[in-house]
């Protein structure tokens, strides 16, 4: 089997089908992966860069992990120490890397839409790896992979996106892929940060009351507060934030049942999520960024388009 489209470009691209080739494309590294020699020779004749023009950790330090995994050449390029800073545009950045023979490109953008506009212009395979406010794919589908794990499936499962809805692009990947995978998905949060139109278009339910969306749901997947793309304040401060908004030992202590806690990283202790929830029982949050070098490492081996079974590492 293969997937539907030729790059990762957004959940939205992708069929039911497609993600769920991805998720047992990803159980098999992950088995790989607990064993003593983690690395497969699957994509030793691949050449990959990560071209990231915003700063990033987890997610390139994950992609980097997953292509290495895989034996691929790895080539990490990094905006603010490259000719972009000259004036060279995205494209000609781009064409004199593929002028060297590289196979993927796996790239961060600040400007939504880039890796779009990218795949209209170049041959190799892009996935994208954050663009703006858009879609950041790779992590809502570890996200939905990791509460597959966790409780066994997704379809009828009910998930809140607690926060920032407004800026952030793991909301939008997220909703896209919970509802194509049969979730029920509730958004909460201030209602300056949840855009007026999201329940009509994307089939979401909206509540702006916290412990409403937490007694209602299976898992809620709190965000990051995302300061830098606010433009003014849409809240008063983090304090107040945390007092309404913050998902506390004490506000899940009210519930009615135990629920599953997610956060996509890197946390703001203290603003939107409590340590005493990060660091709890409940809380599956080193478990989604164990499962993301898995994922990644599917989606790398499906879009350069490998057949076969995955050749083992031992």
């Amino acid at each position: 089997m293969t997937l539907s489209v030729k790059h990762l470009l957004g959940i939205k691209d992708l069929t039911a089908q497609d993600i769920e080739l991805i998720f047992q494309t990803a159980d098999n590294f992950k088995e790989i992966l607990k064993r003593p020699i983690k690395k497969v020779p699957t994509l030793r004749d691949t050449t990959i860069v990560n071209l990231f023009f915003e700063n990033s950790t987890r997610t390139r330090i994950s992609f980097e992990l997953a292509e290495k995994r895989l034996s691929a050449d790895v080539v990490n390029f990094t905006a603010s120490a490259s000719s972009v800073k000259k004036g060279e545009t995205l494209i000609d950045t781009v064409n004199n890397i593929l002028a060297m023979r590289v196979d993927m490109v796996v790239m961060r953008h600040s400007a939504s839409g880039a890796p779009h506009f990218l795949s209209r212009h170049i041959q190799a395979a892009i996935v994208n790896a954050g663009d703006g406010i858009n879609e950041h794919p790779t992590q809502a589908l570890l996200d939905a992979f990791s509460i597959r794990e966790r409780l066994g499936e997704i379809a009828g499962k009910k998930v809140a996106i607690v926060g920032d809805i407004m800026h952030s692009r793991v909301a939008l990947s997220n909703i896209y892929c919970l509802k194509k995978l049969g979730a029920e998905v509730t958004v909460t949060g201030p209602p300056t940060l949840i855009p007026p139109y999201i329940a009509e278009a994307l089939g979401v339910n909206v509540t702006y009351n916290l412990r409403e969306a937490l007694q209602w749901c299976d898992v809620a997947n709190v965000l990051r507060i995302q300061l830098e793309r606010q433009n003014s304040p849409l809240f008063s401060s983090l304090r107040e934030y945390n007092l309404v908004y913050g998902v506390s030992r004490e506000v899940l202590d009210s519930l009615q049942k135990e629920i599953v806690i997610m956060h996509p990283g890197p946390i703001n202790r203290g603003v939107e999520l409590n340590s005493d929830v990060a660091d709890s029982g409940q809380s599956i949050i080193l478990h989604q960024v164990e499962n993301g070098v898995a994922i990644r490492m599917a989606v790398l081996y499906l879009l350069a388009g490998k057949r076969g079974e995955i050749v083992s590492g031992n």
